[in-house]
């Protein structure tokens, strides 16, 4: 399982790369990895390559090519305590399943807050990392996803595959 750091650092790097997804932008912070963004074909040039993300981008690339099921990086997000106790209950989800807002309410100890889980996941910075595509609303679809619902439904239908 993946930890959330609880801490926050001032130094930040950042680089840019390919995925069959989209160009994603890693941002780090020496106590470890801090956001995943999707970038837009006008934004790419702004950003240069820090090669000292590249161990980040390597699991990240794993994962891409059915390699990798669970990530082992360290992690920096930025978050309240109720974000991060959400983000820390969703990387136990296991690779290839999924499961629902209320489970992951029920689990944290707040099984009445299945829109504050919700509102949580919409901000989860490392929405790859932190498996947010596997939480899906009980009353069917897809729901919401920080990358995008075409991105969310990729991602299952991947794990899926490889699973």
């Amino acid at each position: 399982m993946t930890a959330v750091s609880t801490t926050s650092a001032t130094q930040i790097r950042t680089s840019l790369y390919a995925t069959p997804i989209g160009s994603l932008l890693l941002v780090a912070s020496d106590k470890g990895l801090r956001e995943i963004s999707i970038l837009n074909k006008n934004s790419e040039q702004d950003f240069s390559h820090d090669d000292t993300l590249d161990p980040y981008y390597d699991q990240i690339q794993e994962y891409f090519e059915g390699r990798r099921e669970a990530f082992d990086l360290p992690l920096d997000p930025v978050g309240t305590d109720f974000q991060k106790a959400v983000w820390t209950a969703v990387s136990a989800i296991p690779y290839g399943q999924t499961v629902f807002y209320e489970d992951i309410a029920r689990r944290i100890g707040s099984p009445l807050a299945m829109r504050a889980v919700g509102t949580a996941l919409k901000m989860n910075p490392l929405w790859i990392v932190v498996p947010c595509h596997r939480v899906l609303p009980k009353s069917g679809g897809m729901g919401g996803y920080a990358g995008g619902v075409e991105r969310k439904e990729w991602l299952l239908r991947h794990e899926r595959a490889h699973a």
